[in-house]
């Protein structure tokens, strides 16, 4: 096939694939096995695939053979041409390969190559020729380099791990249709550039061509032939067969056939017997390579062979020594050692069967203990109980086995056996925290009930007032004692110490302290019901006939409530006070005693130590929280649960509502009280809601509600009583001087001095820690002669009437009412003004109109009536600037009031001086009557002995006017009287004299 000279030049003629420089191959060279081909035998274009190894200058190892023994080229020679020898038994040319003929190898129809005058790139030339020759020049000096470098290295530094990358190209993923098609590419890579025979010569003797020039599809894993596309991949897209056209049709016209048949496809034949050669260097060369290595690793690997079999045997002699000792040795001191264990699992559950033995009987013990009513001893032995569930020693309850041995004590509180006990446990403690809880309760309520009952009414109520008059800056009026809520606390300490600890003990303090809670509430109900009137019509009805008329039920508690308010309204003054003074009583001095009380109870657990308070387990608890120990966490728990503020705040609330009901169901009885009862009323809720306020800080608004809307209408309730009593009283007054007593005296004497002071007189009926029997009581001083006294304002003095004095006394009840209720100060001296005009008003309808002859009975308003009148109004006029400054002291601001008493007093100066104008009157109407008397006279020369009788009568009502005056008014009022009636006196006798005709000399003398 390949007989032609021309042949066995073509693969010499193959260029390589890619253009570029490999350096894969470092140690692939060997300069033994180098040889020089002739040059190619065409210059074709077909004979430059698979051309001159482009190997890196000076970098690759020395050429080596392109072609062997093995190659395709010399395999399809014939056997004598291969090896030079006559065969033993030659075959017959046509028994063995029949080498083709001119005829079956068609020939190539070559391409024209047009020529192309070199003096076209001489442009090109001379632009980059400079470049190119410093380029040669580098890579020449590069070439001397690495040949004087690689001659120093040995040939086998290369390892033997990159044998394997030579010889193993980068796969590619598994075969596809697509991967046969992509190879195409890597054959059909553009052709390099010719070189001349000179440089192709010295890069073959640089190495053989890489792996690379060789096609990737060669090396894929999934390469199977009878794949079409590989097939068709591997040919070059030959044809196997010449197609008939294809021989019929020749190379007319120089144009070649679209695929060439495989048969006669001589280049494709060559680059394939060019792929085998260069293959097979590689492997020489790795073989060669790897050799040496892999014989001394072979003979390391016989060494470690022997050594493990040596080891082997040794190991086995010593399996079986092992095995004689486990058999004699350690078998039997395991089964010695498991069954000591067992032996000490027995035991320890032997300890534990008598520990739950013990435990079970000392629950029954626990629950006889708390049947017969021994807390303290049943508390102890739930506590030694549970320090023996936990593991730990007790003393008082050892047992031992019969032979005398202690068992070990271990914790079993997470025991399942034991959850059973655990609850009886807390079944017990529950019980006796419920046993000390109601001794907790009845020793505190006890106490409660003990100081209500022993306490002193009247001290209470002066502590109350000292207190109130304290707030306001002033003094108490009794040195302070101390209080009786405060005293005897040692012997509640004494019952409470054991019951105390039994509850921290119990772990029931919280709920102790909840109970006793509900019983402090629950007695301040009770403390407020025992004091009404009883809810049962007994006295209207016998117990038979109210069964009967109830048709035998229980009377519903719509009717109870009904017939307790009818006898709540049934209640007199005093009774009702009494009532009020019995609740507030015992409503706050169970709340003071209530304060001591938590005092005690917080200061016993903060002194409460623990031997006192019981020894609890001392490992922790692994099913429940660690317990609160010591004093002062005793002490943290009972103020939380007692919550002493809201305790005082609810009972207060609660109360409060109790006693608000009672108050609005005895709103119109209290609104029509005496003065001095209510004032005693007002002042007992006052000091009431002080000490509620003082105690639980409420300030009692409900209270203070209601209270205030009975004091707005006890106020108008009282200006129209005391109006209408005034009316009254100066409608029936004779106008006569009366006599001014001493409680006058004392009451004007208070007002005098109400502008800087309140008298202490008009507090005494607010003393209500006095009954108020004693105050009533107080007996009037009779006058000790038959001489009327008179009133006294500064150095005036007035004889006053009934009137005048019952004005006195008004006044004097409206100022009272505002030392008494300073707050309603406003709404008093507004009545007080109202008071005084009617005094005025009235007075001037009785005396000057003459009112008084038709509602006192008198015959004609003389003038004592008269005279008595304007000294009346003199002395209201004269007391009004003092209650005016009283009023500024309490209303302070209020200069409307005060503007108004100034108009009431120029009203009364006013009404005065119409008295004293309408005495003026009088006597000038009896002169002008005498002046008629004269001029009536005809003979003025009788000389009859004495007076005339006008000028007697004159003289004598003169005179009786005078005396009068003079014992009724004051010298300067008189003055003020006598001096006009004197001066009218003159003119009016003047003018009738001096008409008179006297005839005779003894007439003009008489």
């Amino acid at each position: 096939m390949l007989s032609s000279p021309d042949a066995a030049k073509s693969v010499d003629s193959l260029s390589a694939l890619s253009p570029g420089a490999r350096h894969e191959f470092p140690l692939h060279g060997r300069a033994n096995h180098s040889h020089v081909r002739p040059v190619s035998r065409r210059n074709s274009t077909a004979s430059s695939v698979g051309g001159f190894l482009d190997m890196s200058s000076g970098n690759g190892p020395a050429p080596v053979p392109e072609s062997g023994r093995n190659s395709i080229s010399t395999l399809l020679q014939p056997p004598i041409v291969r090896t030079g020898l006559q065969p033993h038994a030659a075959a017959p040319t046509s028994s063995t390969h029949k080498p083709p003929t001119a005829r079956d190898i068609p020939p190539v129809a070559l391409t024209n190559i047009p020529h192309v005058d070199t003096q076209d790139f001489a442009p090109y030339l001379s632009q980059f020729g400079a470049l190119y020759e410093q380029l040669r020049r580098a890579k020449e000096s590069d070439e001397h380099a690495s040949l004087s470098r690689r001659g120093s290295k040995q040939d086998d530094q290369q390892p033997a791990s990159t044998v394997d990358v030579f010889l193993r190209p980068p796969s590619k993923p598994g075969n596809s249709r697509r991967d046969s098609s992509a190879s195409i590419n890597s054959i059909e890579a553009p052709s390099p550039i010719r070189r001349t025979s000179s440089g192709f010569v010295r890069k073959a003797a640089q190495g053989p061509p890489p792996l690379s020039t060789i096609p990737n599809v060669y090396f894929d894993q999934d390469f199977h032939l009878e794949n079409p596309r590989t097939f068709d991949v591997v040919s070059e897209r030959s044809e196997v067969i010449q197609s008939p056209r294809t021989e019929s049709g020749g190379n007319k016209g120089g144009v070649a056939a679209p695929r060439r048949a495989l048969a006669t496809n001589a280049i494709l034949q060559e680059k394939l017997s060019w792929y085998l050669d260069t293959i097979e260097v590689h492997l020489i060369s790795s073989i060669s390579t790897a050799s040496t290595t892999f014989f001394t690793a072979l003979g390391s690997l016989k060494e470690l062979h022997l050594e493990a079999a040596d080891s082997v045997q040794r190991i086995h002699a010593l399996r079986q020594e092992l095995e004689a000792l486990d058999a004699e040795i350690a078998t039997s001191g395991l089964q010695m050692v498991q069954k000591r264990r067992r032996q000490e699992n027995i035991r320890k559950l032997h300890d534990a069967v008598l520990q739950l033995q013990r435990i079970a009987n000392g629950v029954a013990s626990c629950e006889a203990l708390v049947d017969e009513g021994d807390m303290d001893g049943a508390m102890s032995r739930i506590d030694s109980l549970e320090r023996l569930m936990a593991g730990e020693d007790d003393s008082t309850d050892e047992q031992g086995d019969s032979d005398g041995s202690t068992p070990q004590l271990r914790d079993l509180r997470s025991a399942s056996a034991l959850q059973g006990v655990n609850d009886d446990l807390g079944l017990l403690r529950v019980r006796i925290g419920k046993a000390y809880e109601s001794q907790f309760s009845s020793i505190l309520v006890g106490d409660l009930q003990n100081h209500v009952g022993s306490v002193d009414s009247s001290d209470v109520l002066l502590r109350w007032s000292n207190a109130a008059t304290r707030s306001r800056g002033g003094h108490s009026r009794s040195s302070s004692a101390h209080p009786t809520y405060l005293g005897a606390t040692e012997g509640m300490r004494t019952q409470l110490l054991p019951v105390l600890a039994g509850l921290h003990r119990a772990k029931h303090v919280g709920a102790a302290a909840a109970a006793y809670r509900e019983a402090v509430l629950r007695e301040m109900r009770n403390l407020m019901r025992r004091p009404l009137p009883s809810s049962n019509d007994d006295d209207n009805e016998s117990m038979v006939s109210a069964s009967t008329a109830s048709g035998g039920k229980h009377r519903s508690n719509q009717e109870k409530s009904i017939s307790l308010a009818r006898n709540l309204r049934a209640l007199g003054p005093e009774d009702a006070e009494a009532l009020l003074i019995t609740i507030y009583l015992g409503v706050s001095e169970s709340l003071r005693r209530l304060t001591t009380q938590v005092k005690v109870l917080l200061d016993m657990a903060s002194s409460l130590t623990e031997p006192e308070a019981g020894e609890g387990v001392k490992s922790p608890v692994v099913m429940s929280p660690k317990p609160s120990e010591g004093g002062f966490a005793l002490q943290e728990e009972l103020h939380k649960s007692l919550d002493e503020e809201s305790l005082f705040t609810q009972a207060v609330d609660m109360a409060l509502d109790k006693i608000v009901k009672i108050l609005k169901v005895r709103s119109e009885q209290t609104t029509h009280l005496p003065m001095t009862l209510f004032l005693r009323y007002f002042t007992l809720n006052l000091y009431f809601a002080n000490e509620c306020e003082a105690i639980s800080g409420r300030s009692g608004t409900p209270l203070k509600t209601v209270v205030n809307s009975q004091i707005r209408e006890f106020v108008q309730r009282n200006r129209d009583a005391e109006m209408q009593k005034l009316a009254q009283g100066m409608e029936s007054d004779q106008w006569n001087a009366r006599d001014f007593s001493e409680q006058n005296a004392e009451l004007l004497e208070a007002l005098l001095e109400s502008s800087t002071r309140d008298d202490e007189s008009w507090f005494k009926g607010s003393e209500i820690w006095i009954p108020y029997q004693d105050q009533s009581s107080r007996p009037t001083e009779p006058n000790g002669s038959n001489k009327t006294r008179t009133a006294t304002i500064a150095s005036d003095k007035f004889i006053l009437p009934q009137s005048a004095m019952l004005c006195l006394e008004g006044v004097g009840n409206f100022v009272r009412l505002i030392a008494g209720i300073p707050s309603m100060t406003t709404e008093v001296a507004t009545s007080l003004v109202a008071y005084l005009q009617l005094f005025n008003s009235r007075c001037t309808q009785l005396i000057l109109g003459a009112g008084a002859t038709r509602s006192a009975g008198l015959k004609n308003i003389t003038t004592k009536h008269l005279a008595l009148a304007s000294q009346a109004l003199a002395f209201i006029a004269a007391v009004i600037p003092h209650v005016r400054e009283f009023v500024r002291r309490h209303a302070t601001g209020a200069t409307n009031l005060m503007s108004e008493f100034d108009k009431v007093r120029r009203l009364l100066q006013e009404h005065q001086e119409s008295i004293h104008q309408k005495l003026v009157d009088i006597m000038s109407g009896r002169a002008a009557v005498h002046a008629k008397s004269i001029k009536a006279i005809v003979d003025w020369s009788d000389s009859t002995e004495g007076p005339r009788p006008y000028m007697e009568t004159l003289a004598k009502e003169t005179t009786t006017l005078h005396r009068v005056l003079t014992k009724h008014l004051p010298p300067e009022s008189i003055q003020l009287i006598m001096q006009p009636v004197f001066a009218s006196y003159k003119d009016q006798l003047s003018s009738a004299l001096a008409s008179a005709d006297a005839k005779t000399e003894a007439g003009w003398k008489r």
